[in-house]
């Protein structure tokens, strides 16, 4: 695959959405008037946002509305013009956020979601989960600054407690000042140059004890802002949709680089195979200095489940062959990848 057929792939979801800047935006159809593989992809993403913009679904034959979250991201905004890497986050804010709508003063916002939190606390965890990249990009904290008892801790010490300050913050307030609160700091955060201009995008940083440039950094906050999306869907009976293709295969392309760095070069080298709608990419995880041990094959939306603590290692469905050990080795150091 060429660079510029990737490099348009990833393009194409933001495309879709209207969200490119001008320059980005010319490039697409010029791509897609030479790559029939790219323009059926185009027309695919044009048509499903047509769907959720268009009139609202037909019951089905059970007399039953139509997709909840399909109604909920009809009324979505539309996403910022934002660079490709900060477009996955862009959508997946406005598509949490089209479904915050849905719940009114009287919804179920005490539904347990995740962990101890409700739906109502989950929005109240993505303001902390927000805030280190917010801060570091010149935002302001979001309450006062920590105090001494979390200088100097372990970075999962100060963000565990930081997080619990947020959502005991955030439960004094209605669900809906929580909600306008992280809409706020996310199309703040999707304002900053970082998340427009590549250049300034490539900066290194450690946020949370991952070194990544800020353009990753962009990609962790889309991560988790549909992962918990995903919680809330599930929580409320409701199908949540994975990213986009291009958008997916991002996610997945940084979960791979993580955790072949969390797994080292010493690890007994695997053959991983992510598959999916999107295509097949491989990568050889582990030592480069001895012959391969084993297989494993997982579906880029179960990769990003296990990479985000929703699968126990056991339980991810995956395809594998070779040595069990290895393959267990990679599927436990995915798992523990997971501070969600």
């Amino acid at each position: 695959m060429s660079t510029e057929h990737e490099d348009v792939r990833d393009l194409l979801a933001a495309w879709a959405f209207d969200a490119l800047p001008p320059a980005e935006r010319e490039i697409v159809p010029a791509h897609l008037a030479d790559c029939e593989s790219c323009a059926a992809e185009a027309a695919r993403l044009r048509e499903a946002v047509r769907l959720l913009d268009g009139p609202a679904a037909e019951a089905d034959g059970a007399g039953q509305p139509g997709s909840a979250l399909a109604l909920a991201l009809r009324t979505r905004p539309a996403a910022p013009p934002v660079a490709p890497h900060a477009a996955p986050y862009a959508a997946a804010v406005s598509g949490l956020g089209a479904l915050l709508r849905e719940l009114d003063g009287q919804g179920p916002w005490g539904t347990p979601v995740v962990h101890d939190w409700d739906v109502h606390s989950t929005v109240a965890h993505l303001i902390a989960a927000d805030e280190p990249l917010a801060v570091r990009l010149g935002l302001p904290a979001y309450l006062p600054a920590p105090g001494p008892a979390t200088d100097g801790a372990p970075w999962e010490d100060a963000w565990a407690a930081r997080t619990a300050e947020v959502i005991a913050h955030e439960l004094r307030r209605t669900p809906a000042e929580t909600v306008a609160a992280w809409s706020d700091r996310a199309a703040a955060l999707l304002a900053t140059p970082e998340a427009r201009d590549p250049e300034p995008a490539s900066v290194t940083t450690t946020l949370m004890g991952a070194r990544l440039p800020f353009a990753d950094h962009f990609l962790v906050r889309a991560f988790e802002a549909w992962i918990h999306t995903d919680d809330i869907g599930r929580a409320l009976g409701i199908t949540v949709p994975p990213p986009p293709d291009p958008h997916l295969w991002r996610l997945v392309r940084l979960a791979v680089r993580v955790l072949g760095r969390a797994l080292g070069p010493a690890a007994p080298p695997v053959l991983f195979t992510v598959t999916g709608t999107g295509g097949d990419a491989q990568w050889v995880l582990g030592s480069e200095d001895e012959p391969v041990r084993a297989e494993l094959v997982l579906d880029p939306v179960d990769l990003c489940l296990l990479v985000g603590g929703r699968y126990a290692p056991g339980d991810v469905p995956r395809g594998a062959a070779g040595d069990t050990a290895a393959v267990d080795n990679v599927l436990t150091r995915a798992a523990a990848l997971a501070w969600l």
